[in-house]
């Protein structure tokens, strides 16, 4: 079977876009992971399915695949390729679209700059519904990893977040701990482990393990978590810009409530075809 894709990347966070209005697709998640493969296929970090929505209130439905095969509810940097996607293929000719996600609807919209602004809807603070265990709606949380205790704040921007502060990004320990975080049984549906440094209230620096994939060198709803976590700890200012190690956003959040704005590039790598 022949597959035609975009390869995409948003502030280095890279995607395979495949076109589900033109195309019949149905991909098992071994073929998933051999597409995310970077030694035997194409390389990604996740997998991105355009499809017709099944709701009236959304132009298009989103769905996205992690490196491992497995689905997921929402990718920011995803959303703001999505939308260039959509736009290039000429799927639609609006600059702002209805998306439907697993998680509820978000709107993409395609700046003049050929930026994206998305809206990713308020943030979800309830453990309960990220979904975390805790007794408590505290801010700052400890979670026991083996001998270690950290501190960190849970969120959800449509899927789940364990954001810590840290001295330096740099010297953050993401590839020993951000496994174990994933995994740790008080995120049932496992999480996305964040370290975010403080460079002064309009500016952080963060580097993000993500479930499924391993650190990335972006993640979209790692920088809007972050920043939401880092208001609600009194650290920030509502309009924060977010240096990863791929590129910069910028995320604005009004506090309680409020939606997530969160804006960056979208950018197309090159097209092709391959033999699954």
């Amino acid at each position: 079977m022949l597959l035609k894709f975009t390869k995409m990347h948003g502030a280095g966070n890279d995607f395979v876009v495949l076109d589900g209005v033109r195309q019949a697709i149905a991909l098992s998640p071994e073929q998933l992971r051999f597409i995310a493969d970077r030694h035997f296929g194409i390389g990604c970090d996740q997998i991105l399915l355009v499809e017709k929505s099944q709701r009236d209130d959304a132009d298009f439905r989103y769905r996205i695949f992690n490196a491992d095969g497995g689905e997921v509810e929402q990718c920011g940097n995803g959303a703001r390729c999505f939308v260039r996607f959509v736009h290039d293929k000429k799927l639609s000719h609006k600059r702002e679209i209805v998306v439907e996600t697993k998680s509820g609807l978000i709107s993409p919209r395609l700046e003049e700059d050929g930026r994206v602004t998305v809206n990713m809807g308020a943030p979800i603070l309830d453990p309960a519904q990220i979904p975390f265990a805790s007794d408590s709606r505290d801010v700052i949380q400890p979670l026991q990893l083996g001998d270690v205790v950290v501190q960190i704040t849970a969120v959800s921007m449509g899927n789940p977040h364990a954001v810590q502060v840290v001295d330096d990004v740099e010297t953050a320990p993401v590839i020993a701990q951000g496994p174990l975080i994933e995994h740790h049984p008080r995120f049932p549906n496992r999480v996305n482990a964040g370290y975010m440094q403080i460079v002064d209230r309009a500016n952080i620096r963060l580097r993000v393990f993500e479930r499924g994939a391993g650190e990335t060198l972006s993640c979209g709803t790692g920088a809007c978590a972050a920043v939401v976590a880092g208001i609600r700890r009194g650290l920030l200012d509502a309009t924060v810009h977010v240096v990863t190690r791929g590129g910069t956003l910028s995320i604005t959040w009004h506090g309680d409530g409020s939606p997530v704005l969160m804006t960056g590039p979208a950018i197309t790598v090159f097209e092709g075809e391959i033999d699954l």
